[in-house]
């Protein structure tokens, strides 16, 4: 079995890249309990909870040599939310417009890891995530050569640019590693300025200033602050990404997985709000945005009606 073996196959899955990263102590590792002591994690106690687990994926899987990680690309051909306009438009986050990403690249790293070990004349050890498991997936994809950690904390593909679900095989075996991307952002401060709650400094986010983090992971009514912040999004946001120059000429993937379902696809305020509970829990079902919940995402497009008037 050898990383060409591997790259290979996940190809034929529908990854569109893959790169190795050895798993070792590496010094990026570090700064996440540097970012939980700022209080950056906001209310996000599980990050708290499973630090220590965080520090090292062989903490996770103590025989780890090794870290595949999977780039797939979900930037499908419609406006982005800085190019459309008009008083009653719902902003959603691009990855949610579609399919459960968990679900889709979850089958897909399932058959990866199956035919691994078809494949391989010795057993090993390994555990696939997709973005739920403890690991600080943007650093490994940083030392297998996916990207670099860009300035707004997304991990930026050179050829691929931002728009990627990364997903990530901690296994046993001693695969060759790629080098290591080099950081290419440069002079570039788009994204800083562009984020309308200034929730970024240079590599760094404050999840309580976040519009993603209020309107996905906070729980609760909004303050007056909060409210306001969110402006017309009702999940999510991708302003730091839209305006990032290596975006500009990101390819488009035609994959139906992440085309937008009809609901979600030039979605208006007044539209959703129409809802009755029975049809919103429906739209929910197999879409990433049941993280909000129904209670959310009702308190979402609420305080967004209320922002447009």
């Amino acid at each position: 079995m050898t990383s060409s073996d591997v790259k290979a196959q996940a190809a034929r899955l529908g990854f569109d890249a893959v790169g190795v990263a050895p798993a070792a102590a590496h010094p990026e590792l570090t700064y996440f309990r540097e970012w939980l002591a700022r209080g950056h994690a906001a209310g996000m106690a599980y990050l708290h909870r499973t630090a220590d687990r965080r520090a090292d994926v062989r903490n996770v899987l103590p025989t780890a040599r090794s870290v595949i990680v999977t780039a797939t690309v979900y930037n499908t051909d419609r406006p982005y939310s800085v190019e459309r306009a008009g008083p009653d438009r719902a902003d959603i986050a691009r990855y949610a417009w579609g399919d459960d990403y968990h679900d889709v690249i979850g089958r897909r790293l399932d058959s990866l890891v199956s035919w691994m070990r078809n494949a391989c004349a010795e057993p090993f050890e390994a555990r696939g995530y997709v973005d739920t498991g403890p690991i600080q997936e943007r650093v490994y994809a940083q030392y297998g050569g996916i990207g670099w950690i860009g300035k707004n904390t997304c991990v930026i593909n050179p050829i691929l640019g931002s728009w990627i679900f990364l997903a990530e095989i901690i296994c046993s075996l001693p695969l060759e590693p790629d080098p290591p991307s080099l950081d290419q952002c440069g002079t570039c401060t788009l994204c800083l300025e562009a984020c309308p709650t200034h929730a970024l400094t240079p590599h760094v986010l404050d999840s309580s200033k976040c519009i993603s983090y209020l309107t996905i992971e906070h729980r609760g009514a909004f303050t007056a602050d909060e409210r306001q912040a969110i402006g017309s999004h009702v999940y999510g946001c991708d302003i730091c990404q839209e305006v990032c120059p290596w975006n500009a000429v990101a390819p488009r993937s035609d994959d139906a997985a992440w085309q937008p379902r009809p609901l979600w696809d030039s979605a208006s305020l007044a539209a959703l709000s129409a809802l009755s509970d029975n049809e919103m829990e429906r739209s929910l079902s197999g879409s990433a945005m049941s993280r909000a919940k129904l209670e959310g995402l009702r308190r979402n497009v609420q305080a967004a009606i209320e922002n447009c008037h």
